[in-house]
């Protein structure tokens, strides 16, 4: 075996003493270098773990928002596990100063061709710092309206009434507008109820206010508000406006204008709707009249 690999050398013009000498001088540190950057890389990913871990369990005990606890995961886990690498990179001999130019420089590249993406990256931050909504929401934003599941990096996860998801870009987010239906635990209920010119208004108001009392949904402070709003062309339109909580909103307002029509039809309370009245005259077309 040694008389081979005296030939092998001797073939190549290598001496078995400058074989072994390139070996222990070249060879086995780079192993070790390259074994050194692989438990760097393993360890330091492990370390990294437990460490956003403990964050995340220190970030639950002060109560706050699940999706600012999760951005920040995110994103300090990129820049620990970017020191991670580069030790790695610096335990194979690499000169890390001249890598983190290239780093820099690359950076800089990516950031100018990505200038969108980079936006609603910061659009991003501005939503979690912020916090106009939180998840389980109900917003309308970016022209859109649904209920918020995620606030990630760069997009945000929305979900419609009729359960369709729809990933948003955080910028349209934070450009515009945001109306958050669920930010108040009180919300107030605004409906019309028209009734006809012969009927009896009195009796009508007292009518919807003894069912805005008998509700149990209805809150008594605010006072519920029932009022004369508009003599129409047609009718007579009240305006109703009780205040619910923000969960029993949709639920008590269906209810309530289904109730509104039984409870009329009961007393004897019209509610008109559009008509056309024709008038014939002796020896002339028939003239339509309409009411709106």
């Amino acid at each position: 075996m040694l008389e081979n690999t005296t030939e092998e050398a001797a073939k190549y013009g290598i001496t078995i003493e400058e074989a072994s000498k390139y070996v222990d001088q070249y060879l086995i540190p780079f192993g070790i270098n390259i074994a050194m950057a692989i438990v760097i890389l393993i360890v330091g990913k492990i370390v990294v773990k437990i460490l956003l871990s403990i964050f995340g369990k220190v970030m639950a005990k002060s109560k706050y928002d699940e999706m600012l606890v999760d951005f920040l995961k995110s994103i300090i886990g990129a820049i620990l596990m970017l020191f991670v690498v580069i030790a790695a990179i610096d335990q194979l001999g690499v000169n890390t100063t001249s890598f983190a130019a290239i780093l820099a420089a690359a950076g800089l590249a990516i950031g100018l061709s990505l200038q969108g993406s980079l936006a609603n990256f910061a659009a991003g931050v501005m939503l979690l710092v912020f916090r106009p909504f939180k998840a389980g929401d109900y917003v309308d934003a970016a022209n859109t309206s649904g209920t918020i599941k995620s606030v990630g990096i760069f997009t945000s996860m929305m979900v419609t009434p009729d359960n369709k998801e729809i990933i948003i870009p955080n910028g349209s987010i934070y450009s515009g507008n945001v109306t958050n239906y669920s930010a108040k635990e009180t919300r107030r209920v605004d409906m019309v109820f028209g009734i006809g010119y012969d009927d009896d208004l009195r009796k009508a108001k007292s009518v919807l206010l003894e069912m805005l009392a008998a509700d149990p949904r209805v809150l008594a402070d605010p006072t519920p508000q029932v009022a004369v709003s508009e003599l129409g062309d047609s009718s007579v339109n009240f305006v109703v406006r009780p205040w619910t909580a923000s969960s029993d909103y949709w639920g008590f307002k269906f209810d309530f204008i289904e109730a509104v029509k039984l409870r009329f039809d009961e007393e004897g309370i019209s509610i008109p709707y559009p008509q056309m009245d024709v008038h014939m005259h002796k020896n002339e077309e028939p003239i339509a009249k309409e009411h709106l």
